[in-house]
């Protein structure tokens, strides 16, 4: 049966390739139908074709830090009698293989949801950056401190809210034009952005909170796990994750020669490293202008706020369920299964400003849909998903509720086992003071 991909230049055939991490080196497997890959347009403005393991580049466009982004599909041959038992009847059980391919939910999805208006999408970006400039003149006239922590609450979602759609070009849903998503990833994320390819809900692959292997885990001293899993310390990762990636991963996202990146993506990373740099520079030049106290209590403070709702956002799409959810490894792990174990969250209020950054589970098996279809694409899917699909809990007009369930996973979740290619999180009874069972 012939695979197709859906991409911004329509329906093309899917060719066989072989997965491999991401190291900048071509790596066999021995199960190439597995998983497909398209030619696609990488948001970046370049194009790329994998093929028997082999990497072909074409530019054409301007090529800043706009993450790569290839779409891997999944064939879905799990379903086939007497291969794996799949839920269809009695207890669910959400580490099985789904009944479903990933061309079934696309076919669910309307054809409008695909469509991206770029004027639409500018609108967004005009409202936000109006909004920020707006609460920093109104800060700054009043500088008290009655008005500064309402400010810096507002101020870091706006900034998050910029991440948001910086992190939308990154993937190439705010327009079909590369230039355009090229430079807005620079204007909308004030800390640029870094990518390298990742599989969601892959124990080792994964780049956004993966889990930590137990043997891993063993080799951290006390007080890294302490920090690790006490608020408010996970919440200001970001910026050292960039710098050092997480435990058990080498490579920095500022070094162009690190293992996260292909050496065709270079320049890419240089470019990123200039732009960050050259974002410092001004701060540093405005700090003399208007003094480093007055930079800290309109920027700074900000700033830190946007990596907490960064941190806890995409914290919470990998986390926190009250169920326990699988992860996986080798050959249980599919693009298709990864993707239906993350989650939406509901912020209340808070969903129009970040661009519903919440609907997460059809964002991250169709990255390409636009922010504003996200949610008429999700209602669409929910009954092709069935149970995969894990309604999120409502929530008030300021989505308090969800740090209870950030603070029980930090409680729970601490590893999981080095063996076995579906597992769940296990937690270390040292850590948390309770006795073990």
């Amino acid at each position: 049966m012939a695979s197709w991909v859906l991409s911004e230049c329509g329906l093309r055939p899917l060719p066989r390739v072989y997965p491999k991490p991401r190291t900048g080196r071509p790596l066999l497997n021995s199960n190439p139908t597995k998983l497909r890959f398209s030619r696609t347009d990488l948001g970046n403005g370049s194009s790329l074709c994998l093929s028997s393991g082999i990497l072909r580049e074409k530019n054409w466009a301007l090529r800043v830090s706009a993450p790569l982004r290839v779409q891997q599909v999944e064939e879905e041959e799990e379903n086939k009698a007497g291969e794996r038992v799949i839920n269809g009847g009695g207890e669910f059980d959400p580490g099985a293989p789904p009944p479903f391919k990933l061309s079934d939910i696309r076919e669910a999805i309307p054809k409008h949801c695909w469509v991206k208006d770029p004027w639409r999408s500018m609108g967004y970006v005009v409202r936000d950056v109006a909004v920020v400039f707006g609460l920093a003149a109104v800060a700054a006239y009043f500088n008290n401190w009655v008005v500064w922590p309402l400010y810096w609450f507002a101020q870091s979602t706006m900034f998050w809210a910029l991440f948001v759609l910086g992190h939308d070009c990154g993937h190439g849903s705010f327009s079909s034009d590369p230039k355009l998503n090229s430079v807005l990833v620079i204007f909308c994320i004030l800390q640029f952005w870094f990518h390298t390819m990742d599989e969601p809900w892959h124990v080792e692959n994964d780049e956004s909170w993966h889990p930590l292997s137990e043997k891993i885990y063993k080799t951290l001293d006390t007080a890294t796990k302490k920090l690790r899993f006490t608020l408010p310390f996970p919440l200001l990762a970001y910026p050292i994750y960039l710098w050092n990636r997480s435990p058990g991963k080498q490579g920095s996202h500022f070094h162009p020669n690190s293992d996260l990146f292909v050496p065709n993506e270079k320049k890419d990373v240089i470019t990123s490293t200039v732009c960050w740099t050259a974002m410092l520079a001004l701060l540093v030049g405005l700090s003399f202008v208007i003094g480093p106290v007055q930079l800290l209590k309109l920027y700074g403070i900000p700033y830190l706020g946007n990596v907490m709702w960064l941190d806890l956002v995409t914290y919470l799409h990998h986390h926190g369920h009250e169920d326990k959810l699988p992860w996986y490894r080798g050959k249980e792990w599919s693009y298709l299964r990864g993707g239906l174990t993350t989650l939406d969250r509901d912020y209340g209020w808070i969903n129009n400003i970040h661009h519903d950054i919440g609907t997460h589970v059809i964002h991250h098996l169709f990255p390409q849909i636009p922010h504003y279809h996200l949610i008429e694409a999700t209602e669409a899917a929910k009954p092709v998903l069935g149970k995969y699909y894990r309604e999120p809990k409502k929530s008030a007009p300021l989505p308090f509720h969800l740090l209870g369930d950030l603070i029980r996973s930090l409680k729970t979740d601490h590893y999981v086992s080095d063996v076995g290619d579906v597992v769940y999180y296990q937690t270390d009874p040292q850590l948390t003071g309770a006795e073990k069972s």
